[in-house]
This record gives structure tokens, C-alpha cells and sequence, in this order.
């Protein structure tokens, strides 16, 4: 990701095609190390095209991925109006479960 947003910075300082010395430059003055067989590759995926247009078909792509995502929140109630059930009712007190010696089989995370 750090390449690409390299390359990405370099497109913004004004170079068409950014070198691999650009991005090297860019990695270098935030203190990272850049692998030049990954540079490579980023190079040689993108050479020949347009920035914009690579991030267009990219966005294309992502639209068709799934999010999911939760159900909408209920709305808020008018000023004034009754509080809703959840919030009037009293919340339940969780009762804590001692675990047995059964349940972790025996072992722990760092033993």
C-alpha cells in the first residue's frame, strides 16, 4: 500500500509516469525502506496508463463488492416525545460466570 501511495504522491507532484527512483525518494523521506521488486511490480502494472483511469475502474470494481452491513438505526424521538421502551425499561444485571477448570481445557493463552 505504502508504493502505491507513493506513486499516488508523485502523480500529485506533477510526473505522468513516476520513476522508480520517485517513489524510492518518497519512501525514503518519511523513513521507509522500499523493496524494488515490489516497486517493480507497481511499475510495470501501471506503465502505459492513466492514473485517473485505473483508480475509475477500481472504484467500478468496488461497487460491485457486498458491504453488508447493519440494519438502519431506529430514529430518534421528536423533541419532547416519549422515551423509547428500551430506554424506560431497567437494565438487566449480568450475572457473571465463574470459569471452570473444564471450560479452558486446562490450559491457558500463556502457559
Amino acid at each position: 500500500m505504502k508504493y502505491v501511495a507513493a506513486y499516488l504522491l508523485a502523480t500529485i507532484g506533477g510526473k505522468a509516469e513516476p520513476t522508480k527512483k520517485d517513489i524510492e525518494n518518497i519512501l525514503a523521506s518519511v523513513g521507509a525502506d522500499a523493496d524494488a521488486e515490489k516497486t517493480n511490480a507497481l511499475l510495470t502494472a501501471l506503465k502505459g496508463k492513466n492514473i485517473e483511469e485505473v483508480i475509475a475502474e477500481g472504484r467500478t470494481k468496488l461497487a460491485s463488492v457486498p458491504s453488508g452491513g447493519a440494519a438502519p438505526a431506529a430514529a430518534a424521538p421528536a423533541a419532547g416525545g416519549a422515551a423509547p421502551a428500551a430506554e424506560a425499561a431497567p437494565a438487566k444485571k449480568e450475572e457473571k460466570k465463574e470459569e471452570s477448570e473444564d471450560e479452558d481445557m486446562g490450559f491457558g493463552l500463556f502457559d
